[in-house]
């Protein structure tokens, strides 16, 4: 039973994690940059890093690991398969979201659009995440789709998914970074440096590490074997989590 127990440790810091992330960039912008509006300000521009960390770190890592939850073992794959469907497209909407309001604040603002390593990163990230839905959209839950070509696509769709979140992760902290060294300019608007480390620094520095310890620990339920789901045909079947009690 090791090996159920150690998964549900593990998914329990994965959530904790997540809503810790979720908490902390609302707390940031809220308290730090004055709140959230949809008209061109810089308010406007604060809906973008919560909508991206909710939508293409939270929503998406939790999505990824939907299929490793052992008591979803034994039963009907396409609940979960709509599950996993959902979560995405939750998250897809988000991060759209997230990039209009970046984009607004810079057309009013006239500030160009796409021209950090942030933002190269990030609309990659984005596009590469939009490309992954379609596809397992058509793979995965048209029922028309032969199991040929769901078997051929499942190894790519699979390594995608996890190099997305890596790339969300980048992303996101790449962000932050970008963020503070913009607004925490003591000669420009009286604020502390960012190498005075104010607490607003200390607030998206502990963000930014929140983040990649979220993203480590979805990666580490990815990766271990044991908390795979069984598929048809596997050898230990439905039974496969109790194969592993000394281990």
């Amino acid at each position: 039973m090791r090996g159920i127990v150690g998964f549900y440790i593990t998914y329990l810091l994965c959530l904790i994690l997540g809503i810790a992330c979720v908490v902390l960039v609302v707390h940031w912008n809220f308290m730090y940059r004055d709140g959230f509006a949809w008209d061109g300000s810089s308010k406007n521009f604060n809906w973008h890093p919560v909508l991206m960390v909710t939508g293409m770190l939270v929503l998406y890592g939790n999505a990824v690991v939907v299929y490793r939850i052992p008591l979803t073992w034994g039963h009907n794959k396409l609940p979960w398969k709509l599950l996993h469907a959902g979560l995405l497209l939750l998250s897809f909407i988000f991060s759209v979201i997230g990039l209009c309001a970046v984009f607004n604040f810079h057309n009013v603002h006239h500030t160009a659009n796409l021209y950090s390593l942030h933002s190269w990163v990030g609309i990659c990230t984005a596009a590469l995440f939009t490309a992954q839905w379609v596809m397992g959209f058509t793979s995965f839950l048209l029922p028309c789709t032969p199991m040929a070509v769901r078997a051929f696509v499942k190894p790519t769709h699979v390594w995608m998914g996890a190099m997305i979140l890596v790339l969300s992760i980048v992303s996101c902290i790449s962000g932050i970074n970008e963020k503070l060294f913009f607004v925490l300019k003591e000669t420009t608007n009286g604020t502390k440096p960012y190498s005075a480390l104010p607490p607003e620094a200390v607030a998206a520095n502990s963000l930014g590490v929140i983040i990649v310890a979220f993203g480590l620990v979805v990666l580490k339920i990815l990766s271990n074997q044991m908390w795979q789901r069984p598929e048809p045909g596997d050898d230990e079947g439905v039974y496969r989590p109790l194969a592993y009690d000394g281990s």
